[in-house]
């Protein structure tokens, strides 16, 4: 069993929802990320995304896209990234999963990137970019390193749910609403009716993310879902703190799980 599967069965045991945060690798240092992911966990965060910065991120609003351009003005590459994890790896055996965009694995090399997942502990990844339809790029590969790759079904997948959701693994990461990443101040999306499509056909845990940004909105979430996953309002925090951003994220980190331990 993966790490992803077992913590969340772990969680689903205990009657706990699970709290996954989001982090943007090397904003503004690797260094400083390494700090944040390790002190997230401590702090009560059950699985961590590590996003792996690109040039161009469509999903991503501005918060996420300004990480992004700083992580890789300071010079952070995915074997850096690597190099992270293998120390973190060492520290934690809490689940850790990279987001990333599919040419940066093309570009890396398929087999040589699922290689070094497995080599340094990378259990998952989320590929926003990649159609459910063309999973096939990288699910064999990853499979034969033991990585799970992530679907995520939004409110717009309409008739596709039932197969997107019938084939998932690890979890299935729901988009709470259209258009890209970034904190709301509300959400339009009808949740009863689209985690009622969910339930019907998913037989594993399902996170919801994009956009929940305060502990009130992660406890009303929660209610509909097994967890929930926060990145902007997280990355937001770094920008404002850079290298001191370790209290005041894992502060916040306390409060989201806190909010979400009895929904």
């Amino acid at each position: 069993m993966n790490r992803i599967e077992r913590k969340l069965h772990q969680l689903k045991q205990n009657g706990e929802k699970a709290f996954i945060p989001f982090v943007t690798a090397g904003d503004p240092n690797l260094e400083t990320t390494e700090k944040l992911v390790l002190g997230m966990i401590e702090s009560g965060a059950d699985l961590v995304e590590i996003g792996v910065p690109f040039s161009d991120p469509i999903a991503e609003g501005p918060v996420i896209q300004r990480a992004s351009k700083r992580a890789l003005d300071s010079g952070t590459t995915l074997v850096g990234i690597f190099g992270m994890v293998r120390r973190i790896r060492e520290k934690t055996d809490e689940p850790l999963l990279l987001m990333l965009y599919l040419n940066s694995i093309f570009r890396f090399g398929k087999e040589r990137f699922f290689h070094l997942c497995a080599e340094c502990g990378v259990d998952g990844v989320i590929v926003p970019d990649m159609p459910f339809e063309e999973r096939d790029e990288i699910l064999d590969v990853a499979q034969q390193h033991g990585v799970i790759s992530i679907n995520l079904v939004a409110p717009t997948s309409h008739d596709r749910i039932a197969a997107i959701a019938k084939q998932a693994r690890g979890f299935l990461y729901c988009v709470s609403s259209t258009g890209v990443t970034g904190t709301r101040s509300s959400f339009t999306t009808d949740f009863s009716e689209f985690f009622g499509l969910i339930h019907k056909y998913a037989s594993i845990p399902c996170a919801l993310g994009f956009g929940i940004a305060r502990p009130d909105q992660a406890k009303t979430m929660s209610t509909y879902c097994d967890g929930v996953i926060v990145g902007s309002a997280i990355v937001k925090i770094v920008e404002q703190n850079r290298e001191n951003s370790l209290k005041p994220v894992t502060d916040f980190v306390k409060s989201m799980k806190q909010a979400i331990l009895k929904p």
